[in-house]
C-alpha cells in the first residue's frame, strides 16, 4: 500500500464520525522505483490532507526532507522540482507491504498483507 491509497483511506466503523486518519504501523516496508511525472503530483497537492502525510511518513521514518507545510507555487522551479521529488517518492515509491492501519476513534486495526488493506467489517461493526 502506498502513502497515497493511506491519504485517501478512513475508518467506516459503525459510530466512527472522522474515521482519519489512519494511524499506521507497518512490519515491512519496500522501496519501488516509479518514474517521476511532476504534473502528477503537482495535480495531487491539492487533494492531500498533508498534514497526515507528513505524519504517516514519519512513522515510517521517510519524512526527511517534506516540508512542514504544504508546497504553494511561487518558488523557484529548480527548489519547487526537488521538493516534488521528495514528495514523489514518498507518496509512490515508499510501499507498506505489511503492518496494520488503527482507526483513530475505536481502536479497531486493519491489517495490511501483501501490501493491500483489509478494510472488511464484521456484520456487528
Amino acid at each position: 500500500m502506498k502513502l497515497l491509497t493511506h491519504n485517501m483511506m478512513k475508518s467506516h466503523c459503525k459510530g466512527v464520525v472522522n474515521g482519519f486518519p489512519l494511524k499506521l504501523s507497518s512490519t515491512q516496508v519496500e522501496l519501488k522505483e516509479v518514474e517521476f511525472n511532476a504534473d502528477f503530483i503537482t495535480r495531487m497537492l491539492e487533494r492531500l490532507e498533508w498534514g497526515a502525510l507528513v505524519d504517516a511518513a514519519g512513522q515510517l521514518g521517510v519524512a526527511d526532507g517534506l516540508p512542514e507545510m504544504a508546497p504553494s507555487s511561487g518558488k523557484e522551479e529548480e527548489d519547487e522540482e526537488d521538493v516534488l521529488r521528495k514528495i514523489h517518492h514518498v507518496l509512490l515509491e515508499v510501499e507498506i507491504t505489511e503492518g496494520e492501519l488503527e482507526c483513530p476513534e475505536t481502536g479497531r486495526k486493519f491489517p495490511i498483507k501483501n501490501g493491500i488493506p483489509d478494510m472488511r467489517l464484521n456484520e456487528d461493526e
